[in-house]
């Protein structure tokens, strides 16, 4: 049995509760979070040790792996601690705001020997993972063209200051378009070979890079854009036949003001993470809209799953939803640990997809095209993850 201790129990924490639960193969024994409410919360359960801050936790023998989902800004500095103290990681993406701190992590996981998966991000979702089950079959032929687009509120949610500076990871291109940036990679081979894109800054009382559009071009031949929008200037659910991004039938939102203060800001947003990730859905899930083009035929979403485009017809594949995304993570990480397959969402991976993110606010602040230094192909086929 694998001992879990979770660090920050925001929306991202709170959503590996139940997943790690859901796995025999791993339990949960600790919390650790500075927010004296949220301890107070989980303090009834007299199964878990409640800390105060990660490096409280990592003292304790039975903790195996540390599942750390803090601002960003703390990711690379708590999760060379936790390797430092004997622990597997598991880091929420992106997993560093600079590739010198990302490299920092991978480092510190070699030395001590102990796996490193950086995750959530939407490539676990079981329909791309079935579109990249599809390219891997070679029925349609290479991928040719990828497209993603969304469109949400958020900018507008309740956000903690520092998820808008992009000095410290915020912003949608860094929390968002690492979702984005992972589909594409998975879809089209994972080397991509340069990205051109545009960021933009829309709301002088809420600064900061709101939205984005991208064109990543891949060494295997294909090439895909990203579109992201975190304004709400249009419900992204249009696009995904009513279905949001968890599964679940949408209720469009107008987009809020935000609080008068940073307190008020704080407690909103720890009351909308209570119940932010749900852990079953009636539908799969939809992180906006993912087009994927080959040579010989096309795949989209759908609310069953995918539907298969060629020149005989329209064919379709049901994807299940009986495993979350995260409990198809907490699957690769177990694997991972008991060494039954090597992770895709390793450290050589996050980096690549934290370097596009990079990229593309480069390439925005220059107006040039950015070439990419440190792309990998996935490091397994990924059929396992549709299961």
């Amino acid at each position: 049995m694998i001992g879990v201790g979770i660090a920050g129990l925001g929306a991202a924490g709170r959503a590996f509760v139940p997943a790690v639960r859901a796995h025999a193969g791993f339990a949960l024994r600790a919390i650790a979070d500075p927010s004296p409410d949220i301890r107070a919360e989980l303090g009834a359960d007299e199964a878990l040790a409640i800390h105060p801050h990660l490096e409280a936790m990592l003292d304790d023998r039975s903790i195996d792996l540390v599942c750390i989902a803090t601002p960003t800004e703390m990711h690379a500095a708590q999760a060379i601690a936790a390797f430092a103290a004997g622990k597997h990681v598991l880091l929420e993406k992106p997993m560093a705001t600079t590739l010198a701190e990302a490299r920092s992590v991978i480092e510190a996981g070699r030395r001590a020997g102990k796996v490193l998966l950086v995750g959530h991000s939407h490539s676990y979702d079981a329909p791309i993972a079935r579109m990249r089950a599809v390219v891997e079959s070679g029925a349609l032929g290479a991928p040719r063209m990828a497209n993603t687009l969304y469109f949400t509120d958020w900018v507008y949610r309740p956000r903690r200051p520092e998820e808008l500076d992009v000095a410290k990871g915020g912003g949608v291109t860094f929390r968002q378009g690492a979702h984005q940036f992972d589909i594409l990679r998975l879809l089209c081979g994972g080397r991509a070979r340069s990205v051109r894109a545009k960021t933009f800054d829309l709301d002088p009382a809420r600064s900061t890079v709101g939205a984005h559009v991208a064109f990543v071009d891949f060494a295997d031949g294909a090439a895909a854009t990203a579109v992201y929008s975190g304004y709400g200037h249009f419900p992204g659910a249009e696009f995904t036949f009513g279905i949001g991004e968890w599964g679940f039938p949408f209720a469009p939102e107008k987009p809020r003001a935000p609080a008068a203060s940073p307190e008020e800001e704080r407690r909103a947003k720890a009351e909308r993470a209570k119940n932010a990730i749900p852990a079953r859905a009636p539908h799969p899930p939809f992180f906006g809209l993912t087009l994927l083009a080959c040579e010989r035929g096309g795949i989209r979403q759908t609310p069953e799953g995918l539907a298969v485009h060629t020149r005989e017809g329209v064919s379709t594949i049901a994807v299940p939803v009986d495993r979350s995304p995260r409990d198809l993570l907490f699957e690769e990480l177990h694997d991972a640990i008991t060494g039954r397959r090597a992770p895709l969402h390793d450290g050589a991976w996050a980096l690549a997809t934290l370097e596009l993110c990079l990229a593309a606010m480069e390439s925005s602040r220059t107006g040039r095209e950015v070439a990419l230094e440190h792309q990998c192909a996935p490091a397994r086929p990924v059929a396992e993850g549709s299961r």
